[in-house]
């Protein structure tokens, strides 16, 4: 029989090169680093890399040594994610540890694309977050609903009587006066106040009054000049006042 001989050469040559085929391929844990983004970065799962190293958790730190890469032939290489198809949105839910810049540098965007694409006013994201990280993604989005306009608050329901008078208009701010209505109000302290200043024995204080032009009022004041069918009406500034003038409204007066 044929004998085959093996030189020294030779067997060096394949001791050599089935050692180095062997041998596992050592990672040193570095500040910042998680499983899943060791895992990321050899294109390996999260518990491959616990199976290889005994891992019974997903707590390392910094200067660990993790073994990467298994022996040869002891476990199969991890499945390649499908590309997503061509025209599909690409949407990425945010996770613990992720910053605008870290999800940009993965998805080969900027930073302000990002904030673009989801009508971002800051960097601050949350977990669990959806973000398009994609023009496309972007554009099937749902378009963000306009807020229903404020209603202005409509008169209150009940009786009520109506009192056609003459109105003026003052202000808190002239000098000399102390602000404060007959009931307790601050006026300068409460400029979006709705006062009016009226004659008790006609218009009780502390009545609700709609004014024409002015809207729901309280009857929170009274002066030595506001007589019978007489009102005047709280203005913050004294423009405004100005410009209200003198006129004849119809109010309503709503029972206490």
């Amino acid at each position: 029989m044929k004998k085959f001989i093996l030189t020294t050469g030779a067997a060096l040559f394949l001791s050599i090169g089935f050692s180095a085929n062997a041998s596992a391929a050592a990672y040193n844990v570095k500040s910042g680093d998680s499983l899943w983004k060791i895992a990321q970065k050899h294109n390996v799962t999260v518990n491959q890399i616990k199976s290889w190293n005994s891992l019974k958790s997903d707590l390392i730190k910094v200067n660990q040594k993790l073994t990467i890469s298994p022996s040869s032939g002891s476990k199969a290489a991890p499945a390649k994610a499908k590309p997503a198809p061509k025209g599909a949105s690409t949407v990425y839910t945010v996770k613990s540890g992720d910053s605008l810049w870290k999800i940009a540098q993965k998805h080969k965007v900027s930073v302000s694309q990002i904030k673009s694409w989801n009508n971002l006013k800051s960097d601050t994201i949350r977990i669990n977050q959806k973000l398009a990280v994609s023009s496309s993604a972007a554009k099937k989005a749902a378009p963000v609903k306009k807020a229903a306009p404020v209603k202005k608050a409509a008169a209150p329901q009940g009786a009520y009587k109506t009192l056609t008078v003459t109105s003026t208009a003052y202000t808190a701010s002239c000098r000399g006066c102390s602000g404060i209505t007959a009931t307790g109000i601050n006026l300068k302290k409460n400029p979006n106040a709705k006062v009016i200043s009226v004659d008790p024995n006609v218009i009780p204080l502390g009545s609700k009054v709609y004014v024409p032009g002015y809207g729901m009022a309280v009857a929170a004041d009274k002066g030595s000049a506001i007589k019978r069918n007489k009102i005047d009406i709280f203005f913050a500034s004294k423009s405004t006042a100005i410009n209200w003038g003198v006129k004849k409204v119809t109010i309503k007066v709503y029972k206490k």
